[in-house]
């Protein structure tokens, strides 16, 4: 069955200078995949993060700057798919993103159904059995991804609504979010391509990848060679990828990071990634100083 969208909660926070909207997404109901509990919010010990966990409806959280510069970004936050890190790699990064005038969406996308604890299952399942994470994640991803593939229609259809230009909509994705990135940028159709993506640590040893489509978007790879998760090689291996295909594609790739920072500041040079992706946004023509 096909939902349909639903706009059911809109909020302005003046202090901050933007508007907030939240936004449930268009989604097909899946046959396989159930879900018990009630999608949930709650401080991770283990991670040391606000984490978000059962999700079972793809919503948008919009941050809309006061004066727009037309350009757009999907963040599509990490965590496994059984979690979503909501703050350091997602809400955190709409703000500065919607400080420069870039309007912000973080997409809640479909997550593996879980208990109370979703962070503690998945540290269970890791130490005892793995396979049983790899079995739960393939039935999830698809869905996932359709979720990021439904946000970019989203944005494009509603790009007059929210001063956008339909030519520069982007999705950075962290760590499994990372994946989905990809994974929108492996199935887009040309309703739903994302004009540039920027996966962040991505999931690589979940969501192997690809050849790059034909006529790819424009990427910027961000990585550290640190990373606990040994994704820095798989980072390198989207990289070469576009490269073959004959595009241009930057690379960041730190030497200390580690795996999940985000927007977490640990006094290191990769503290300033989205700096640097918002220079190279501007290199490319994709965002506007005007503001």
């Amino acid at each position: 069955m096909k939902k349909l969208s639903l706009v059911f909660s809109f909020l302005i926070i003046v202090q901050l200078g933007f508007a907030q909207e939240f936004i449930e997404l268009p989604y097909e109901e899946s046959t396989t995949v159930k879900w018990e509990h009630q999608e949930k919010q709650y401080f991770s010990e283990i991670w040391k993060t606000e984490v978000v966990t059962n999700v079972s409806v793809p919503t948008l959280q919009v941050f809309q700057p006061k004066k727009p510069n037309g350009t757009s970004v999907i963040i599509a936050p990490g965590g496994a798919l059984y979690a979503h890190s909501i703050n350091s790699e997602g809400r955190d990064v709409a703000k500065w993103l919607a400080d420069k005038g870039i309007t912000a969406f973080v997409l809640k996308y479909r997550l593996v159904p879980t208990g109370q604890d979703a962070v503690q299952e998945y540290s269970t399942e890791g130490k005892t059995d793995p396979s049983r994470i790899t079995e739960r994640i393939a039935a999830v991803f698809p869905l996932s991804i359709a979720d990021g593939l439904s946000a970019v229609s989203y944005v494009r259809e509603n790009a007059k609504k929210y001063q956008l230009d339909p030519n520069k909509i982007g999705f950075m994705g962290f760590s499994a979010g990372g994946a989905v990135t990809m994974g929108v940028a492996y199935n887009y159709k040309e309703k739903d391509r994302p004009d540039f993506i920027v996966p962040v640590y991505a999931w690589t040893s979940a969501y192997p990848v690809q050849e790059a489509p034909e006529n790819a978007p424009d990427m910027l790879v961000i990585c550290a060679s640190d990373d606990s998760l040994g994704l820095a090689p798989g980072s390198i291996e989207i990289y070469n990828s576009w490269i073959k295909a004959g595009q241009r594609p930057e690379l960041h790739m730190y030497a200390k990071g580690g795996h999940g920072f985000g927007l977490k500041k640990q006094g290191l040079p990769a503290d300033h990634w989205i700096q640097r992706f918002y220079e190279w946004s501007v290199a490319q023509g994709i965002t506007s100083t005007s503001n």
